[in-house]
């Protein structure tokens, strides 16, 4: 329905604080298998799999750090950090967008590793965008991708999981210290950010402003001093405005492709 919060929604990943952290211990310390390379990937991504001592095990999504193409504004090097950071601040947001997200060694090299969600690959964001039960799931993700400055919101990287629920993958171009918001998701430009989402925004903010806060020292190991600055000022300013912005004048606001 269109007046819930993102985080009623229901996702095939656990969202409680222990089991979260059980699925975590998984990703981040159980044996990989590979299943083959993903199509259609501009960097290497594979298929594969997880799994603990007793064989239980999850599907996974595994981007090497060397299988990375580097872009002038995006070392390949940050590239899986960036993707960990931005399941951090989604979860500290309270959000459930981004699938869990490591950071660890693989079979070929320190990656990202990522919970692999089932969704039907047709379902993305030009295929739902108008139905209102998406409504305040794409709200949720529009803020967060603007909190993020995220350079690469294409619509096949906003899935479903059905009923009103999305998923939100690849977020290797995210939390560059320049502005570099490019995103299809425009559709709530200049109207007001919902009381909800504008709530979680502030106290997420407020867990950064604390110097002890577990949120802060996970993002301090993922990003530059100056990248986190720049989180913080972009925090600063969602909330003092209040609503969603235009698109800039001054440079390319969309992706391309634009799926």
């Amino acid at each position: 329905m269109a007046g819930r919060r993102s985080a009623d929604c229901v996702v095939p990943w656990p969202t409680g604080e222990t089991d979260s952290d059980r699925l975590l211990v998984l990703l981040g310390k159980g044996t990989i298998e590979l299943a083959g390379l993903m199509p259609w990937s501009s960097n290497y991504t594979f298929l594969g799999s997880v799994a603990d001592a007793s064989g239980a095990g999850q599907p996974v999504i595994y981007k090497p750090t060397r299988g990375a193409r580097p872009l002038w504004d995006f070392p390949a090097a940050t590239l899986a950090k960036r993707e960990v950071a931005a399941y951090v601040v989604c979860r500290a947001l309270g959000w459930n967008l981004v699938p869990p997200t490591v950071l660890r060694g693989g079979p070929h090299g320190r990656g990202s590793v990522q919970l692999y969600v089932d969704v039907d690959p047709d379902a993305h964001f030009f295929s739902f965008r108008d139905d209102p039960q998406y409504l305040h799931a794409l709200q949720a993700l529009a803020l967060f991708d603007l909190i993020a400055n995220n350079a690469d919101r294409k619509g096949g990287h906003c899935l479903s999981t059905g009923d009103g629920c999305i998923v939100a993958i690849d977020h290797g171009l995210c939390f560059h210290e320049e502005p570099k918001l490019r995103t299809v998701i425009w559709d709530f430009s200049t109207e007001p950010i919902p009381d909800d989402l504008l709530a979680d925004a502030r106290r997420f903010a407020q867990e950064l402003s604390n110097p002890e806060s577990a949120t802060l020292e996970q993002l301090k190991r993922l990003l530059s001093g100056a990248e986190l600055s720049a989180l913080r000022h972009r925090l600063d300013v969602v909330i003092e405005a209040g609503h969603y912005p235009a698109p800039p004048e001054d440079r390319r606001p969309y992706p391309w492709p634009l799926v």
